[in-house]
């Protein structure tokens, strides 16, 4: 049977650190993990950590080209089982809802025709706000599967809806959506 792939979107969220969770869940699974950061990610967690836990080669740049001369983008979304985005920030699940394509996760992500799962995690305010909130109604008709956000402790001080799903909750769902 071939090993699952599932690609790991990574934005630029105080909880990306939580990423590095995920990921050793995934491998501990037998699935091939592919991690993709923004650069807003890159400010948060460093690529180097994602290579060693992923055993995979992060993916930053938009236009490099692998031997196969196809874009990188485009490989990886073909060759994705399951897209999961955890964290998700506003800006990210924004720049889907519109269709802006102009960096390598969300090229990625419009291009690809697995499953996706995003996991928000922002200030309650930001969660809660009009725009976000038919960004994500938006992505939710097209079939984009949503985890939390919970209720939890922000960065930001507050005590309230904002805070990252569980990472074993994350996993869960994900397991779900790559056996369907």
């Amino acid at each position: 049977m071939k090993t699952k792939h599932i690609v790991l979107g990574i934005t630029g969220s105080i909880a990306a650190y939580k990423a590095c969770e995920l990921i050793s869940l995934f491998r501990k699974a037998n699935f091939s993990v592919s991690c993709v950061l923004t650069k807003e990610a890159a400010e948060f967690i460093t690529p180097l950590t994602l290579e060693v836990l992923s055993g995979n080669k992060v993916l930053e740049d938009m236009f490099s080209l692998p031997d196969n001369r196809t874009p990188a983008h485009i490989s990886l979304a073909d060759t994705a089982d399951l897209v999961v985005i955890c964290p998700a920030t506003a800006n990210i699940i924004g720049k889907l809802a519109s269709g802006v394509c102009d960096d390598f996760l969300c090229c990625t992500v419009i291009s690809t025709k697995a499953p996706v799962l995003i996991a928000p995690a922002m200030n309650n305010n930001m969660f809660k706000h009009k725009i976000v909130q038919k960004n994500i109604a938006t992505l939710k008709e097209i079939d984009y599967r949503f985890i939390g956000p919970v209720k939890g402790h922000l960065a930001c001080g507050y005590e309230a809806i904002g805070h990252l799903a569980e990472i074993s909750d994350i996993f869960k769902e994900s397991k779900k959506l790559i056996k369907r």
